[in-house]
């Protein structure tokens, strides 16, 4: 089978959304013929080195973006550059004889962003796409601190419904994947053909099994960006109600600028001491924090997909996270606790009695542990995953 996978960015050196990309054209080259085209970032190792089992095809990124990476990131501003070179190239190809079966539009993640891959003749998917969460309302009055172009956010919906070249990508595409369920109902001024939910991350292989769990002293692992919607500050707070359980400690690794607030917050109500903020630590650190903690807890209320929670899962760790987003599409009951979302007050209460509950269980957290690990190994490991997609694939052609 000949594909065709599109994304600004694959880079095993990167993070992000450039890193996942690298990891699916990683695997799926080990069973279609692959051609990936992408923008090459100086500095960075070829693409062309990164990929040997892949036909690579680049353009050189632009500079001046980069000047501004958060907002470069979030906004693409090279995408019309790499839009037109895609169009140019496939129409070129297609004029030489060249044919292919499937054109793949990966990355970017965010629904923003219309196709380059329409009207070549060609069957194409977009996705697994993502984000358009709302904040749940009685969290809206603490995501003060995001900076000002997160708001551009609110456009999206508009050009779902506005926008005539987004909205003939999205419903002229055979195939669009969400990273969750969600993604159906944030898609949905679209009339699309068809829609599959598909978590973009994968994982490479699984942690050493965890030793049973004994006793109720834990230690409990936030991971995560610095910023409001990762719930990292409500985690401090639940660990207030917690005051009569010193054996219940926690540990944060991420840097921005909610780890400043959630400090002030941590000594505003006297739990400092069983706190520690690391900030950012290296990725070899960040395996070391999974394998010694003993519950993963991330009430993130506004994410997309949730790749942290794969890597506790990998781990072997019960999870606490919310009923939102990606998080509720990622755990089960066997393996996490999803709890509702109403407000921060609310939130910070059933985290502190989930913690509660499986400090008191040692056999449920390790019951938790085992599934955890047994659905990674069935679902989220890169060649399952790449298995799928392959099928997909195919069952556009069939049709």
């Amino acid at each position: 089978m000949k594909v065709v996978l599109l994304s600004p960015g694959f880079d095993g050196t990167d993070v992000g959304e450039a890193y996942v990309a690298f990891k699916w054209a990683e695997a799926l080259s080990t069973r279609v013929e692959l051609t990936v085209l992408a923008l090459q970032r100086a500095g960075r190792p070829a693409l062309a080195e990164q990929l040997p089992g892949a036909e690579v095809v680049t353009w050189p990124e632009p500079r001046l973006p980069r000047r501004a990476e958060r907002l470069n990131a979030m906004l693409k501003p090279a995408w019309p550059l790499l839009h037109r070179n895609v169009n140019r190239w496939l129409r070129d190809r297609i004029a030489e004889g060249r044919s292919f079966d499937v054109l793949h539009q990966l990355m970017p993640q965010a629904a923003r962003y219309p196709t380059p891959l329409r009207d070549h003749g060609i069957p194409y998917v977009i996705g697994p796409l993502g984000g358009g969460l709302p904040t749940p309302q009685g969290f809206v009055a603490e995501t003060g601190t995001a900076q000002w172009f997160t708001r551009l956010r609110a456009f999206d919906q508009m050009r779902l419904r506005r926008d005539p070249w987004l909205r003939r990508s999205y419903a002229e595409a055979d195939l669009v994947l969400g990273v969750a369920p969600y993604m159906k109902d944030i898609l949905a001024p679209v009339p699309l053909r068809r829609f599959e939910p598909v978590l973009e991350l994968g994982i490479d292989g699984l942690a050493p099994p965890k030793a049973p769990a004994t006793g109720a002293a834990l230690r409990l692992l936030h991971v995560g960006r610095g910023v409001r919607t990762k719930g990292l500050r409500d985690v401090v707070r639940a660990m207030a109600h917690l005051h009569d359980r010193p054996d219940i400690t926690l540990t944060s690794a991420g840097a921005g600028e909610e780890i400043a607030l959630a400090r002030a917050e941590a000594d505003r109500l006297g739990v400092a001491d069983r706190i520690t903020f690391l900030g950012r630590v290296p990725r070899d650190e960040v395996d070391r924090l999974y394998d010694e903690a003993d519950v993963f807890v991330f009430p993130s209320f506004r994410e997309p997909a949730g790749g942290v929670l794969y890597e506790a899962l990998r781990a072997g760790l019960p999870v606490i996270s919310v009923a939102y987003g990606g998080p509720d599409f990622i755990l089960d009951d066997d393996c996490g606790i999803r709890l509702p979302l109403s407000t921060p007050e609310a939130l910070s209460r059933d985290i502190a009695q989930s913690v509660t509950t499986l400090a008191d269980d040692p056999e449920r957290r390790s019951r938790m542990s085992q599934a955890a690990r047994a659905k990674v190994e069935a679902e989220g490991l890169w060649p399952r995953k790449a298995e799928r997609m392959v099928g997909l694939y195919s069952e556009l052609l069939r049709r």
